[in-house]
């Protein structure tokens, strides 16, 4: 199949208009008018993403993280950004962007993390269209929030947590209203306190923005961008369906390297 029919059927569903103003999203390396076999699903590309790519013959890396974020002066193979770009070229890997459009979707990652902590009756965080907007608030079952804390950490198989919270006895208050909103959404927990939430999630929240939010009443937790890699799973699973409905003749694959630049010990 063509790589722009297969891009088609993506921004029907996920449209690259829905992203937020001045977003890096859509084609961003190679052409979309040639044949696809296999089309890998990626959170970012490093380079032991495009390893995978050539290994396993990709033609198409469908990412949500952008490799090309800043303006690039030049691409002189000894900097080993640039060598990402040049094996990209070399092997006639394309590479297609979804940020922030996958983040407002209905549909998209901020409901299938809802799906996976049972969080319900949700509505928009922050509007960012008229039916559209990023982030999702919405109701728990009654519990603390230690309880809750578990269960986010659980729910993401993570090795830590941060906890906003400056008191033990924080993790004794109950709480049914939770806010999230996947990657770095710390800009966006006045709209969580003015709907109500009582707990925000949300990933890599400053030292002096943690403080603000006590301040005002709002605790938080802070799980890592990196837990956007439910975006590989759910997309594989939704291209596999499609695969079915249309016919098509092409391999998806979940990229199966680690992207994640954070250990704890």
């Amino acid at each position: 199949m063509l790589a722009s029919d297969f891009i088609n059927r993506y921004e029907a569903y996920c449209p690259q208009d829905l992203s937020e103003e001045g977003d890096v999203r859509g084609l961003q390396i190679g052409t979309l008018n040639k044949e696809v076999k296999r089309v890998l699903v990626a959170l970012d590309i490093r380079e032991q993403t495009v390893a995978e790519a050539i290994e396993k013959g990709v033609d198409l890396i469908l990412v949500k993280h952008a490799p090309i974020f800043r303006p690039i002066k030049d691409l002189v193979a000894e900097r080993s950004q640039n060598q990402i770009y040049i094996d990209l070229i070399k092997h006639d890997i394309a590479v297609y962007v979804s940020h922030t459009n996958i983040d407002i979707v209905d549909d998209g990652l901020n409901d299938w993390f809802c799906d996976l902590l049972e969080i319900t009756d949700t509505d928009y965080l922050s509007e960012t269209a008229p039916g559209h907007g990023i982030g999702r608030i919405g109701k728990i079952a009654p519990q603390t929030f230690r309880e809750f804390a578990i269960k986010v950490k659980e729910v993401f198989d993570l090795d830590s947590l941060r906890l906003v919270s400056y008191m033990a006895t924080d993790l004794e208050r109950m709480v049914e209203k939770v806010a999230i909103c996947g990657g770095s959404g710390q800009s966006l927990y006045k709209e969580a306190l003015a709907k109500g939430a009582q707990v925000y999630i949300t990933g890599d929240i400053y030292y002096h923005t943690a403080q603000d939010m006590l301040s005002e009443g709002l605790l938080a937790l802070d799980p890592g961008h990196h837990i956007e890699v439910l975006f590989v799973e759910k997309l594989v699973e939704k291209f596999q369906d499609w695969k079915v409905e249309e016919g098509w003749e092409v391999e998806f694959l979940a990229s199966q390297v680690s992207t994640n630049p954070f250990k704890y010990i």
